[in-house]
């Protein structure tokens, strides 16, 4: 059984440079990137696409672009931006938009083949075909870019895919900015080519040629009072924040995440599934979700981070530790994100 997706207020207003987001920028330097015309709405900007080209940009790596079926323009987004991607098997995932934000007939994503994950990347990979129809929400967007002096931009394999707009978008207006690339070979590095464009300003580093990464060189190579976009696997991040800050207090580090953070500080508790009649206990190293899909594999889930809103469920009785960055206030009075938030009562019930 799967929840119903219903986007939160906030969600409703992270499409494409509107609402909070564009407040973010207002009256600074990038602000003409929020001039462009307003992408036509449509309902919980879900979209109904197809896929116009698929490409293989590296080993492992596939591109997918995707059009409006009808030939209309596609929403404005912003560099940072991903999709929810409704695959044909029901599963949904997330995949950060990798073209040029100016072009408004396509939007791209690249997928790595992921040889132990839960299935999503073999789909794309291997059931995928040019011509089907795929269902995206979106453009939202978790990881925005900025006003600041210089940046350094630091991308970890598949990482690069929301770093690369945002370098074009930066190379496009002049602004200073480094991009440090690093992956196992230069053969698994997607988009060598579209970098090249940029000259100089890019640095490739396979570990075949360079060897493993160390993150605090790598931050060193930042101008004082830099923002710092970092994505990548976890290991890449793991203490960043604490070198940077120690090495510069006046800049910013910015990073996101292909998997979830760990369960910090958690207490066990138990579920209860009021339509299905089930019982579960949740572990204190383990999510809700985790625990609810053990009993009812169809429950609906996308980012894992507790900010897309899909894992949305209704609250019967018990309280809850809320831990996402999504839920407004009267939201929270009856719903629980459980992919991250918790039970303050050592039961819940729950409407599955």
């Amino acid at each position: 059984m799967t929840t119903a997706y219903r986007p939160s207020p906030a969600l409703r207003l992270a499409g494409a440079a509107s609402g909070a987001y564009r407040s973010v920028f207002a009256g600074s330097r990038l602000a003409p990137l929020l001039s462009r015309p307003k992408p036509v709405r449509r309902t919980g900007f879900e979209l109904d696409l197809s896929i116009r080209d698929i490409r293989a940009e590296a080993e492992d790596v596939v591109s997918v672009t995707l059009a409006d079926p009808h030939g209309r323009r596609l929403p404005a987004w912003v560099p940072g931006a991903h999709l929810d991607v409704v695959l044909p098997s029901g599963r949904q995932r997330q995949y950060s938009l990798c073209g040029d934000v100016t072009d408004r007939a396509v939007y791209r994503i690249a997928v790595r083949r992921i040889r132990d994950g839960h299935g999503g990347s073999a789909e794309v990979h291997d059931g995928l075909r040019v011509g089907d129809a795929l269902r995206v929400r979106g453009p939202r967007n978790a990881f925005p870019l900025i006003d600041a002096a210089s940046y350094l931009f630091i991308a970890g394999g598949i990482g690069i895919t929301p770093i690369l707009p945002m370098v074009r978008e930066c190379h496009r207006r002049g602004r200073p900015w480094r991009l440090v690339y690093l992956g196992r070979t230069r053969a698994s590095m997607p988009f060598l080519a579209e970098l090249g464009e940029f000259g100089g300003a890019v640095d490739l580093r396979p570990d075949t040629e360079t060897g493993p990464p160390r993150i605090a060189e790598l931050l060193s190579l930042a101008d004082p009072g830099a923002a710092v976009y970092l994505c990548g696997p976890p290991p890449l991040a793991d203490g960043a924040r604490g070198l940077l800050t120690e090495a510069d207090p006046s800049a910013s580090l910015h990073t996101e995440r292909f998997s979830p953070l760990p369960v910090a500080g958690g207490e066990p508790f138990r579920l209860r599934l009021a339509r299905s009649g089930l019982t579960v206990d949740v572990a204190a190293d383990e999510t809700a979700l985790a625990a609810v899909r053990r009993a009812l594999p169809g429950v609906a889930y996308s980012c894992r981070q507790g900010f897309c809103g899909t894992c949305r469920t209704r609250v019967l009785s018990g309280e809850v530790e809320h831990r996402d960055r999504t839920l407004t206030e009267s939201e929270r009075e009856d719903s629980v994100l459980l992919c991250v938030s918790r039970a303050a009562s050592p039961t819940l019930t729950l409407d599955l």
